[in-house]
């Protein structure tokens, strides 16, 4: 038996020290205890893993976003450098969160229910918006594909000729090579019954075949709701 409990277990209060949240998306060998001794370089920085999410899995690899609780900024190159002493792991990119917010499948339910409650001409505005949120995007724009015209934008999005030329281009493709076509950066929902698509964008790190599907069905859901832009 423990008779010496943390002191954040004991009846009486004592304050613990703050912890901040981190986003770790880190490529792991796709193989049994990897992940685990992933975790484990974690606690030795003393953090704590409470979220995970597989982003993406192929050639032997798997691609997870860890949700991690750390002391402090500070120990994050400590952590990038532990987590890099594991066989075949590497981490992609570090970002910090806000520890309220919840996990990526309640916040693509929360952002369906939102565009199903907000007024029928907000919605290409709000499926733009839910979009950046969900995916943690730096811009995104809603466009009509032929001719090509802007109809919403967030952010510092490309010009809608340029969008266009990828979505329209990869039309043809199946999903997989359409993704590998793809700018890394760039991820679209076509809302084909409308002739428009939404893009999304980041600055420097890149979408994972989780995101585009999430993206993709968000889409779907808005796909069924919006009319048809006047011309």
């Amino acid at each position: 038996m423990d008779t010496n409990p943390s002191p954040c277990a004991r009846s009486t209060p004592v304050l613990c020290p703050p912890m901040d949240t981190f986003v770790v998306r880190v490529w792991v060998p796709d193989r049994p205890g990897a992940l685990g001794q992933v975790a484990s370089r974690i606690g030795a920085v003393g953090g704590d893993v409470v979220g995970i999410e597989i982003l993406e899995r192929g050639a032997g690899m798997a691609i997870d976003e860890l949700v991690v609780t750390l002391p402090g900024s500070d120990v994050v190159d400590l952590l990038v450098a532990e987590v890099s002493q594991v066989d075949g792991a590497a981490v992609e990119e570090v970002r910090a969160v806000d520890p309220s917010r919840p996990d990526s499948s309640i916040v693509a339910l929360q952002a369906a229910a939102r565009l199903v409650d907000v007024e029928p001409p907000k919605r290409l505005d709000q499926l733009c918006r839910e979009m950046v949120d969900l995916v943690d995007g730096a811009w995104a724009a809603a466009i009509v594909l032929s001719p090509p015209r802007t109809l919403v934008e967030f952010g510092e999005a490309p010009e809608a000729g340029w969008l266009a030329a990828f979505i329209e281009g990869s039309r043809h493709l199946a999903p997989g090579d359409r993704d590998a076509a793809a700018p890394p950066d760039l991820a679209w929902a076509r809302l084909d019954n409308l002739g428009v698509a939404v893009a999304v964008g980041r600055h420097g790190w890149s979408f994972r075949a989780r995101e585009r599907q999430q993206l993709q069905l968000l889409g779907q859901i808005g796909s069924g709701l919006l009319e048809r832009p006047a011309p």
